[in-house]
């Protein structure tokens, strides 16, 4: 089955950035793990079920999930510790007009579980461009976005302010040593 496809058919929208980068955790979650398993850390069976209300209507009975029963989010390593830590900075610098808690919840989730893949973010939503997440990060996450003013890499922007809350002033993502651009991030800034 094609899970982007099939989610971007209920979307309620099919440019909004939002929507495209849920479609893409989401997706990226059912292709690795199947529809048997919650596709976001953080999220239980009825926050998952809302996102999916919410955002792609019908696409529960669609995709044919089975969350009745006792279901366990999908393990990607151990690494939960980040995906806490980053939702935490996202809800932080949420801004209360974008949406209702609920929603800045499941972007907040969604954008941290994107944050441990292994290439840019954008390209870890499935966005078309690193423009897309910009201006999700923009509209949810004002405060946050307007601190990278040197036009930093997401995903390496977000882990240095974690470092930076921790008193670290050295700090890569973990997946920025194998990333083919390391030397266009990692120049003077």
């Amino acid at each position: 089955m094609d899970f982007h496809a099939t989610l971007m058919r209920h979307a309620v929208s099919a440019d909004s950035p939002t929507v495209l980068a849920l479609a893409g955790v989401l997706s990226a979650a059912f292709d690795e793990d199947g529809v048997r398993v919650l596709p976001i850390r953080g999220l239980d069976a009825r926050a998952s079920r809302w996102l999916l209300a919410h955002w792609f209507p019908g696409a529960d009975a669609a995709l044919s999930l089975a969350w009745d029963g006792p279901v366990e989010a999908a393990r990607r390593g151990s690494r939960y510790d980040e995906v806490e830590d980053l939702v935490t900075l996202f809800i932080e610098h949420a801004d209360p007009r974008a949406g209702a808690r609920d929603e800045v919840a499941c972007v907040a989730h969604a954008l941290a579980c994107a944050c441990l893949g292994e290439n840019h973010l954008w390209q870890d939503l499935r966005l078309p461009s690193r423009r897309e997440l910009s201006a999700l990060l923009g509209y949810w996450f004002p405060r946050l976005a307007a601190k990278n003013v040197h036009d930093m890499k997401w995903k390496k922007f977000f882990y240095k302010q974690l470092c930076e809350l921790e008193g670290l002033f050295v700090c890569k993502a973990p997946s920025c040593g194998v990333c083919a651009d390391y030397a266009r991030c990692f120049g003077p800034e």
